[in-house]
């Protein structure tokens, strides 16, 4: 039997304990991550309660520190690795291709953002001005050209990142991430959603619209308490929870909005654990929404579509071209279009769920967890094989 191939995964920020544990099943796994966001995000703690075989390293300080001590890690370990993994597609990638360029390594950039989309949505909400943003864009263009060029392979989360990670790496395809589990994201009937909806302690008789997303400035949760607004006060008794470690901001912005009754059916909470409780949140709901004004993959919708919970969301991004067929797409900040889709699935369960059951049967052929770890296998197995030989052809 071969040898598990020796990767390093370098983590710039958050990342999700799923795709560490999968890694940690088709690899020989050493995890490098800022110190404070390891401890700070609760991955140390689901690290250490997972079971996962792997080596974790460390690296102290902010992000000019980080930068500076993250490129010397990388310059002293590089060579023991197969190969470097690098999350995202910026600053952490840049070291990583750098390094791998100079020590030989081969580098994987995976990208699971739109990084300029996303960044202009902080100059459409007015969160910094035009100088800034030229330069914020300078700077994240600069730092895609030169990982593009630099890193052996991209991997971007579905079609839609992938076709803006090609414009920067030909070498660029699609990865699926940590991939759904199709066995724990599974639908309930009525009897379970009612036992779920006790577990959870959520309203058994309310009509429950699930926001499963972090309150960031590429998000839109404005619409989505507008429209259950709007809904409510055409007749649906709806709530809206929102589940993350943004949940306050949530809360507060529904009173800010100032919205009738906010307090009674605007619900927050933090974020459930991804592998024994979030789980719960989607199989109870009747609908889950995601409002945003730029989206990568959007992996919230594909975990709904696999507990055949009807999706309404915006058209955009990997939402626009993941989804059509199996989701309820609305344009973008339009409170009104995304209520009347809340009202319609009220008045139309047994269709809107039968078009959920469509999308799940598309997540458990296209995105399931299995699928994405056996392809990132065949990547590793790919690159290590190839080498070098294609980065240093176009460097």
């Amino acid at each position: 039997m071969n040898a598990l191939p020796k990767v390093l995964f370098f983590v710039e920020g958050y990342t999700d304990i799923r795709f560490v544990t999968g890694l940690s099943e088709i690899c020989s796994l050493t995890m490098a991550v800022p110190a404070r966001t390891y401890q700070e995000s609760g991955l140390k703690d689901r690290v250490n309660a997972s079971g996962a075989q792997l080596h974790v390293d460390v690296i102290l300080g902010g992000r000019l520190r980080f930068q500076i001590s993250s490129f010397f890690y990388l310059l002293r370990h590089a060579r023991k690795f197969d190969l470097i993994l690098c999350q995202e597609f910026l600053r952490g990638a840049f070291n990583g291709t750098l390094v791998g360029a100079l020590t030989n390594t081969p580098v994987i950039a995976y990208m699971g953002i739109a990084p300029l989309e996303y960044f202009r949505c902080r100059r459409e909400r007015h969160q910094i001005g035009p100088l800034k943003a030229w330069l914020g864009e300078s700077v994240i263009r600069f730092l895609m050209t030169c990982n593009g060029k630099l890193a052996t392979r991209c991997l971007a989360m579905g079609p839609y990142l992938r076709d803006i990670a090609a414009r920067y790496c030909s070498r660029s395809e699609v990865g699926l991430y940590y991939g759904v589990d199709t066995e724990a994201f599974r639908p309930a009937n009525d009897q379970e959603r009612v036992a779920l909806r006790r577990k959870r302690d959520l309203p058994l008789d309310k009509f429950i619209i699930f926001l499963s997303s972090r309150i960031s400035h590429e998000k839109d949760p404005e619409t989505v308490l507008r429209a259950t607004a709007l809904a409510r006060r055409k007749g649906l008794d709806a709530v809206v929870i929102n589940l993350g470690g943004g949940y306050k901001d949530f809360l507060k912005l529904a009173r800010e909005l100032q919205l009738e009754d906010a307090d009674q059916w605007v619900l927050g909470r933090p974020a459930a654990h991804p592998v024994t409780e979030v789980m719960d949140y989607f199989r109870s709901a009747d609908v889950m929404a995601l409002a945003s004004l730029a989206e990568g993959a959007a992996y919230s919708t594909l975990e709904a579509l696999a507990c055949g919970t009807p999706v309404v969301c915006t058209a955009v991004g990997g939402m626009l071209v993941q989804l059509g067929g199996y989701a309820r797409l609305t344009p973008r900040r339009d409170p009104e279009a995304m209520c009347n889709e809340f009202l319609w699935i009220a008045a139309n369960r047994d269709e809107a769920r039968k078009q959920a059951l469509l999308g799940r049967e598309y997540i458990k052929r296209e995105w399931n967890r299995k699928k994405a770890f056996s392809d990132l296998a065949s990547v590793f197995e790919e690159t290590m094989r190839d080498g070098r030989g294609v980065a240093q052809e176009t460097a």
